[in-house]
């Protein structure tokens, strides 16, 4: 018994446009050596927020975390481990190399003197004690 398919001519067509979106990756402005943003996810718990970035193939000493009241910025570089010798012809390569960063605000400022940082199979995670709000006092008028 034969088995019959149903011709589509643009199946293959689609196939073929987005087979080269699975095989190389995506980079900003059409340049590849530029990280892809980094993941992170920011929770509050205990009266301080936790925050995870996942930051795979980056070193511990690589990494830089900077805190500015509210503000957090994370800082990476990915450094090539080794150069193409020169009788080696690289055919694909799809990992990319550079610095990354990353800045958001929290709700409340942290206290910079209290902050934990964590870096364990390239997951970075930070506990970001929230500063104790300042008692403000009423001026009397006169």
């Amino acid at each position: 018994m034969a088995s019959i398919q149903r011709f589509d001519p643009f199946n293959e067509l689609v196939d073929d446009l987005f087979k080269g979106f699975l095989v190389r990756p995506l980079s900003y402005d059409g340049r590849g050596d530029v990280l892809p943003r980094m993941k992170v996810d920011v929770a509050e718990k205990n009266g301080a927020y936790t925050v995870t970035a996942e930051l795979p193939g980056v070193k511990k000493d690589d990494i830089q975390v900077t805190i500015d009241g509210a503000q957090v910025t994370l800082a990476a570089e990915v450094k090539r481990e080794r150069e193409a010798s020169q009788d080696e012809r690289v055919l694909h390569t799809e990992r990319v190399f550079g610095k990354a960063s990353r800045s958001f605000t929290l709700p409340q400022e942290v206290d910079e003197a209290k902050a934990e940082a964590k870096f364990r199979e390239g997951v970075l995670e930070l506990t970001l004690p929230k500063k104790a709000a300042a008692n403000r006092k009423p001026i009397q008028i006169q």
